[in-house]
């Protein structure tokens, strides 16, 4: 095993700096109050940027902590940049990017501190490029600057720093190229380069001197980079710089390098000029490659040689097939072999005649070329178009060798990414879940960058999108293995035991358990075309007579395909420790914790001793008494190599297996997910045409919008409550009445585009002009009747009752209508409630379309599909995959098998009504026999009955009566049992004429229904039925995005289609997430069927979450679509009225939107009027000072509590109970999961059992999104330092949950001062002096008087004592009354 690398000293103590650090007496903290931090300005001085900061920095090698502790002090913001000019020093310039850098670091905002004055920020850049080629400077500024210059290439999206980053990576850098011949050949083959080459020169010929001075330095500047950084590899060590430096600068510099070949618009022209270098060879020929310790540098090089022969077409962005990139790959070697037999015919006739599969291999290549001597070879390369010499400044030379390596590098048969997926594996083993680049960003602490792939605003293509995606969702998944892994043996405690040298475990844990060889089941020959065997079953016996009910209870409760570890683990001692030195940080886990071997198997079943199934069911016990059986399937493929190096004398692992682990359910679904992702990189068509070029981040952000198919006409049906609501919703249109329409009237509506809808020019990919649309201005509305469907209270439709505002309106037009929609809502803006009529709109005017609903958890999930169940929707249409529909507070069961149970219910029922209608008709026969009788019945008697009373009807003509209807009517009979006559005696004949109508609908559903489910009568297994529910019978499928992505493989098989797709929590969604999805479905004539993509969401709270912060930090893995498409400028619609929270409680946090307002209907309810009895406030920030001598603690890692808010926010909520305010009205909210476990326990000691006070939810902030409360309580646990609260969308989740009161815990000088939260707390603090204000003699739902009396709590100690007295009043008052 290799050494890890050493762990970031600050990591154990988070590494940002304490209240006091800031406040006290530090350096920095004193210059901060005597520069900037103070009322009245003082002149600045250049001179104090060296001596008080610069060397004192410069002194602790510009340590991370001293530059947290700057940053927290707005360093920049206040002092550094508002001081900068055009005379600043190179000090102020190294300082900025300095604080640049740690922003970037902590994922802070950052080009919005320099966006005024701009033109400043461009003398800063150019400062920055010039100081970044200046050799005089210390190797370690030169790696800061560089950062910073990284840092701007990731953040293109800011056209601040777009404008500045562009000329450094334009066609005008070929200008650096070997020869002209080379640049000329590049040129014609795209004649778009050769226009722009020509634009480039006519730019440079039109400028004046300093204006070709700067174009000059800025096409060469990429190119001097580029040779500085070959020089550093190939420099000798001792010759003057610390080699730590050069190394560390090395690698930033390859991820520089990474970054511009990893997005198109850098890549188009920076790639060819790496390839004319020779980068690739350069850095693998180089000393400081075959000398990297840990390889950091040779995994860089991989992977910046996978971006260098991406198969994309550079120019054009076109991704190459399979097909495309072989015959590529082949051309290059056609030209070898024409040049070869031409030029060289003497000594390279064999490799002219050489099939191109040994040509593409570098052993074999290598081998032809040695024939050739040293000035043939340069021939050779001068005819291939390979450069030969590099320029002087060069420190070394180009030999035989590393042209030899060149032409090898341009000729060798490299696998596409589609074959790199495919070739990793999914499960692990304990060389790929220990291996070095897997451990390596587990120590991530921004010092060295990472060799692994980040998602940013654009990709080269779908597919490298994806192999990004699988690459870094498995390092994430493999990073949560590990964990598990090490929790689990650090609790077993594995020693050695002496002198038999056995393994024993003195410790427990409840997800491991120890175990005894595995028995070899089965192991089924090879499929066709493999190696490996089909599958490979395997038993586990496992000893649970010792464990408590809960955890032999979880083992029982293992699943069908849930993957547990099995290990061979090798217990340590003391002497293991000192070989280490007892650095356990420094030393590989795999090594720590003695693992040996490590081998994935997934459950096939979970029995007892004799064999019987475990689990509630037919031939199934409850229990196994302790002896549980594990039936297994074993990694196919790692059995063969076991099995082939026992053949070869090695020893069989399985002997030395002796641990089991398990993971938690909601934990240990990677397998499937990946295997997902993994199956979509070998897909040509994961998404439609009309959404890549969004997706990818080029063309128009607009080209997903206002697509051609853009219906001219939408029933909008009950969306509009009335005509003047009609009005409302389009102040800036102009309505005009199509036909008659009663403005006294209700719904429905149809609106109508009165101007055309443009169409787009063509679909050309990235095209640079932006498609102009029509002003509509005016729209056409016309209304109808809705026909009658019944008389039975059954038919009558459901209607909405939501009075949408404009902006809601315009997102569920936006949404009905083709195209990408997305839709920000903060809080409380109903986006669900616009999410619903969407689907409502769809359902009614596209009746043969099916839409797929997705969110990130069940809850939000459940929330949207109860609201859907609400409305006009047949709920034979509706279906809840996922293990979630448990949740569904509805009265039907909408999964599968619920859903075929109501299926085979409806059927029960209807045939019955088809009897009573026989019977009435006189029709004898068992016509309710079956969904086939049923058809021949209605068939043969209903329409000719029908048909008779309409014959009537019209012989009578105009002189027809009520009466005569009535009479006439053959179904009179049938409908005697409705609720009321259903020919009252005061009917119009037209209205009569209805009813009968609607009767006959009635009817003919019940028969439309029954041949809807024929197919669930002739289907004889569950299976069957369900799988044809999905496919055929439910037009709105609802599942989480993890069920989507668990189950896509199954699903896509199946022949699933789907038009629409709505997704909620979009926000909170990874990408991936959200793309696998758009691809559960199979491409119909090679495109995908998809018609709309509407994403709802907020990117200002919460992201996604994830268990490996380096992962977030550096790879923006935590990146969801709905945030990359804001960033890129696509249209959205953004809700802007709230109807959650009093206006009051909505300041706190409305200043993070564009225009947030409150609903006015919100202030006329009671609830809203009325003060928090008991309280002097609706909000109020409390000052919590410490508790017993301690503020925060943390037990264990991550683990943090304040025991002093748990107290308080357990008193508060225990008055409030006192008050008589609801248990479920209240909610405790926390930001940490130690304090949430804090908070239950001491609920547990004061509240449990008593029904005074009963018990509150309590919940973690994170898990809370999406969910609200009339009153919330909320700790902030930290009194040291901020913590990821500095994280400003999580603050803004936790104060929009509370909807009438929101009472905030937590340490006022810790958060007040923090820039990010500072305007959040200004309005916090408004209220009170941070102490709790009661009022006295007040309960819940009573009217304040003006007399109330006012309390002031001085602290936990005082609330307590308090809450005590009212409680022995209350008891008192109680048994007063027994």
């Amino acid at each position: 095993m290799s050494k890890a690398p050493t762990r970031n000293p600050l990591a154990a103590d988070d590494g940002r700096p304490t209240v006091q650090e800031l406040q006290g007496d530090g350096v920095f903290a004193q210059a901060a109050r005597r520069w900037w931090l103070r009322e009245k300005a003082v002149k600045f001085n250049p001179d104090v940027l060296r001596k008080e900061f610069y060397e004192v920095l410069e002194n602790q090698s510009f340590g991370l902590k001293s530059l947290l502790i700057l940053e927290n002090l707005q360093f920049l913001e206040k002092f550094l940049w508002p001081n900068f000019s055009e005379d600043a020093s190179y000090v102020h310039v190294i300082l900025i990017a300095l604080m640049i850098n740690v922003k970037r670091r902590e994922n802070l905002p950052i080009w919005e501190h320099l966006e005024s004055p701009a033109s400043h920020f461009s003398i800063l850049f150019r400062r920055v490029l010039h100081m970044c080629l200046d050799q005089s400077l210390q190797l370690s500024i030169r790696l800061h600057l560089l950062s910073f210059i990284v840092t701007a290439f990731q953040s293109l999206d800011s056209a601040l720093v777009r404008k500045e980053c562009a000329p450094l990576v334009s066609i005008a850098i070929w200008h650096n190229l070997s020869s002209e011949e080379i640049r000329n050949a590049q040129l014609d083959a795209y004649p778009q380069s050769r226009k722009a080459w020509r634009a480039s020169g006519k730019r440079f010929d039109a400028a004046d001197d300093e204006a070709k001075v700067r174009l000059q330095f800025e096409r060469g500047w990429l190119y001097s980079m580029i040779l500085d950084f070959l020089n550093l590899m190939y420099k000798p060590i001792g010759m003057g710089e610390d080699p730590k430096q050069v190394s560390l600068y090395c690698e930033r510099f390859i991820e520089l390098l990474i970054d511009l070949e990893s997005q198109l618009p850098t890549r188009r022209y920076v790639n060819f000029l790496l390839k004319d270098l020779h980068v690739l060879t350069a850095i693998k020929l180089s000393p400081l490659y075959s000398s990297s310790d840990d390889g950091l540098i040779r995994d860089l090089h991989g992977m910046l040689e996978h971006f260098v022969y991406f198969s994309i077409d550079d120019i054009t962005g076109m991704q190459l097939s399979q097909e495309e990139y072989r015959q590529s790959h082949n051309a290059r070697l056609a030209k070898l072999q024409r040049i070869a037999f031409r030029d060289f015919k003497d000594k390279l006739l064999i490799l002219a005649l050489a099939n191109y599969g040994s040509l593409g291999q570098p052993s074999d290549l290598s081998g032809h070329l040695a024939d050739l001597t040293d000035g043939e070879m340069v021939q050779l390369c001068q005819r291939l178009g390979l450069r030969t010499s590099y320029p002087k400044s060069v420190i070394f030379g180009i030999d035989r060798a590393f042209l030899t390596d060149a032409v090898i590098s341009v000729h060798l048969r490299r696998k596409t990414f589609q074959e790199q997926t495919k070739s990793m594996s999914v499960l692990p083993n304990e060389t790929t879940l220990f291996d070095e680049s897997f451990v390596r960003d587990g120590f991530y602490d921004g010092t060295r960058p990472l060799a692994i792939p980040k998602l940013n605003l654009q990709y080269l293509t779908v597919g490298d999108f994806l192999w990004r995606s699988f690459v870094l969702y498995r390092h994430e998944t493999y990073y949560g293995i590990r964990q598990s892994i090490e929790d689990s043996l650090k609790k077993m405690t594995p020693k050695i035991k002496y002198p038999s040298m056995e393994t024993s475990f003195t410790g427990f844990s409840k997800m491991a358990l120890q175990i005894n060889r595995p028995s070899i089941l089965e192991v089924l020959p090879p499929k066709v075309g493999e190696e490996h065997p089909a599958a490979v079953r395997a038993e586990v016996s496992l000893e649970l007579g010792r464990v408590s009910a809960d955890v032999l209870r979880d083992w029982e409760s293992l699943l069908t395909g849930d993957v547990v570890f099995l290990l061979a683990v090798k217990g340590t001692d003391e002497g293991d420790k000192m070989i280490t030195n007892g650095g356990s940080d420094k030393v590989n886990p795999a090594e720590k914790y003695g693992i040996k071997y490590l081998r994935a198997a997934e459950v096939v079943s979970v029995m007892d001793s004799q064999g019987r199934h475990i689990g509630t069911g037919e031939n199934k016990v409850k229990s196994s008494r302790g002896q549980v059986k594990l039936h297994l399937k074993l990694d196919a493929q790692m059995y063969q190599i076991d099995s082939d190096n026992v053949k070869a004398g090695k020893p069989d692992i399985y002997d030395s297996v002796n641990v089991i682990i398990r993971r938690k359910g909601r934990e240990n679904n990677f397998k499937p997910v990946l295997e997902s992702i993994q199956d979509l990189t070998q897909t040509d068509v994961l998404m439609p045409t009309w959404l890549e070029d969004v997706f990818l981040g080029y063309g128009d952000p607009a080209g997903a919008t206002n697509l051609p198919n853009t219906p001219q006409k939408v029933d909008f049906r009950d969306t509009f409550l009335n005509w003047q609501h009609v009005l409302e919703s389009f102040p800036d249109m102009t309505i005009e009445s199509e036909g008659e329409v009663d403005t006294s009237n209700g719904p429905p509506f149809v609106i109508s585009q009165k101007a055309p809808v443009a169409t787009k020019p063509s679909k050309k990919r990235r095209r640079e002009q932006m498609d102009e649309t029509a002003d509509v201005n005016s729209l056409g509305v016309s209304t109808y009747h809705l026909p009658n469907m019944g008389p039975y209270p059954i038919d009558q439709p459901k209607m909405n009752s939501t009075r949408f505002t404009p902006t809601q309106i315009r997102a569920i037009r936006s949404g009905t209508n083709p195209g990408l929609t997305v839709i920000v809502g903060p809080p409380g803006t109903g986006k669900t409630d616009v999410a619903t009529q969407i689907i409502s709109n769809i359902y009614h005017n596209f009746p043969n379309q099916r839409t797929l609903l997705i969110a990130h958890s069940n809850q939000a999930l459940n929330q949207l599909f109860e609201k859907i169940t609400a409305l006009d929707i047949d709920q034979r249409h509706l279906l809840r995959l996922g293990h979630g529909e448990d949740g569904l507070n509805t009265l039907h069961n909408y999964s599968k098998q619920g859903r075929v149970e109501s299926f085979m219910d409806n059927r029960a029922r209807l045939l019955a009504e088809v009897d009573r209608l026989a019977a009435c008709l006189g029709a004898p026969g068992a016509h309710g026999d079956s969904c086939e009788t049923a058809g021949y019945f209605h068939q043969v008697y209903v329409p000719s009955a029908w048909n008779k009373y309409k014959t009537a009807i019209e012989e009578a003509g105009d002189s027809v009566t009520v009466e005569q209807i009535r009479d006439t009517y053959p179904f009179a009979t049938y409908f005697s049992n409705t609720p009321a006559p259903m020919f009252p005696a005061d009917l119009t004949v037209d209205s009569a004429l209805e009813i009968a109508q609607g009767g006959y609908r009635h009817i003919s559903k019940i028969f439309s229904e029954l041949e809807d489910i024929r197919p669930f009568e002739l289907l004889r297994t569950p299976r069957d039925r369900q799988n044809y529910l999905l496919k055929k019978e439910a037009r709105i499928i609802a599942m989480t995005s993890t069920h989507a992505a668990m189950r896509r493989q199954d699903i896509a098989k199946l022949g699933f289609h789907y038009d629409n797709i709505i997704m909620e929590e979009a926000a909170q969604i990874t990408e991936i997430e959200t793309i696998i999805p758009l691809a559960l479905q199979k491409p119909v004539d090679g495109e995908l069927p998809l018609q709309r993509v509407i994403l709802c969401g907020d990117h200002l709270q919460n992201s996604p979450i994830l268990q490996n912060i380096h992962l977030k930090q550096y790879t923006s893995l935590d990146q969801s679509l709905f945030a990359r498409l804001v960033r890129l400028g696509v249209p959205v619609i953004s809700l802007d009225q709230q109807g959650r929270a009093r206006p009051s409680i909505a300041n706190l946090y409305s200043w993070r939107y564009d225009n947030l307002s409150t609903l006015r209907a919100l202030s006329s309810q009671p609830e809203f009027q009325r003060p928090n009895a008991g309280f002097a406030h609706d909000f109020q920030f409390i000052n919590v000072g410490d508790y017993k001598g301690a503020g925060e603690i943390e037990p264990q890692k991550h683990f943090v509590q304040n025991l002093g808010e748990a107290e308080y926010a357990v008193a508060v909520y225990m008055y409030m109970r006192l008050l008589d305010y609801p248990a479920n009205k209240i909610t405790i909210l926390t930001p940490y999961g130690g304090q949430r476990a804090l908070i239950r326990d001491v609920l547990e000691r004061r509240c449990k059992g008593n029904p005074v006070f009963g018990l509150p939810k309590v919940m973690t902030v994170d898990k809370y999104q999406g969910e609200q409360n009339d009153y919330v309580i909320l700790s902030l646990v930290r009194t040291k330092r901020v913590g990821y609260l500095r994280d400003i969308r999580r603050m803004t989740v936790a104060f929009s949950r509370a909807r009438l009161g929101l009472y905030v815990l937590g340490r006022r000088e810790v958060f007040e001062s923090c820039l990010e939260l500072r305007e959040a707390f200004k309005r916090l603090l408004e209220k009170g002096d941070g102490r709790l204000e009661l009022t006295v003699g007040e309960m819940y739902g009573a009217e304040r008087t003006e007399e109330a009396q006012k309390v002031v709590m001085e602290g936990v100690e005082h609330l307590g004592k308090y809450v005590y007295e009212m409680t022995q009043e209350k008891v008192k008052a109680l048994q007063a009354r027994l």
